[in-house]
């Protein structure tokens, strides 16, 4: 099992801080604060990304689709992806997969499903699609549709090193038609500024980040079937009337349909 390095900051535990968890170290409050001191709105903008995975989890599952393959599902929050979908749909099986080990501590809270569906946990990173897709195969059925999260994930991932289009586009591959592709990640096409420095600072904590401009983020869902509002920033996607409205923040998102 892995073991959890305190040494240097984690992207899902600084996110937890971000969302007023308690799941993280000094390490990663640390840089929390330094991102915050640079966007006091980043808070907010984590709140909107969450809202958005709801809105979408909510939509998909009331069209329908009773499984999800959440990947990067990050230290759990209420409500999670599972409770969500869930409370529209008790059958649905979710399935979530994460490389950080603190959340594997935390898997018999996400465990905790309706008697009538399932919810499962795999410790695996994106970049381990045969792992990620062949444990969650005795799980979910490839025969029937299934709604592939991304969120808040691939701007972690490189195109240069890592190939983050092609492994995307595995990942999709490997779904029955009628599935869905959920995704978000940062863009620098808010606050250019900001972003860079974010990305230095998150460089230099150990961690990678790639924020995306719009024409990259689309990218990520040639060949398939955009839903209305298409590409949009997260709390522009369908956004809930009764949500409190929050400003323009620097995360693209879409939801589409493999044909």
């Amino acid at each position: 099992m892995t073991t959890i390095d305190t040494s240097k900051p984690h992207s899902a535990r600084v996110y937890d801080w971000w969302l007023g968890g308690k799941d993280n170290y000094p390490v990663d409050e640390e840089l929390g604060k330094r991102i915050l001191s640079l966007d006091p709105n980043v808070k907010t903008s984590a709140q909107a990304n969450r809202s958005f995975m709801h809105r979408a989890t909510r939509l998909l599952a009331q069209d329908g689709v009773r499984q999800f393959l959440d990947i990067g599902t990050g230290i759990p929050t209420e409500p999670n992806l599972h409770q969500i979908a869930q409370s529209v749909a008790p059958e649905a099986r979710v399935v979530y997969a994460d490389n950080d080990p603190i959340v594997l501590r935390h898997a018999e809270a996400l465990l905790r499903s309706t008697p009538e569906g399932s919810t499962d946990y795999l410790e695996a990173d994106v970049r381990e699609p045969e792992q990620i897709l062949g444990q969650a195969q005795a799980i979910l059925d490839f025969s029937e549709p299934i709604a592939l999260s991304l969120v808040a994930l691939t701007h972690f991932i490189s195109e240069e090193d890592d190939g983050v289009y092609d492994l995307v586009r595995g990942y999709v591959a490997a779904l029955p038609p009628g599935s869905f592709l959920v995704l978000s990640q940062l863009t620098p096409d808010v606050d250019a500024e900001k972003m860079t420095q974010a990305v230095e600072h998150f460089r230099h904590g150990g961690t990678g980040l790639f924020p995306r401009p719009l024409a990259d983020f689309a990218r990520f869902f040639d060949g398939l079937a955009l839903l209305d509002p298409g590409v949009a920033l997260v709390s522009d996607w369908r956004p809930d009337p009764a949500e409190p409205p929050v400003g323009p923040a620097p995360l693209y998102a879409g939801v589409a349909r493999k044909l």
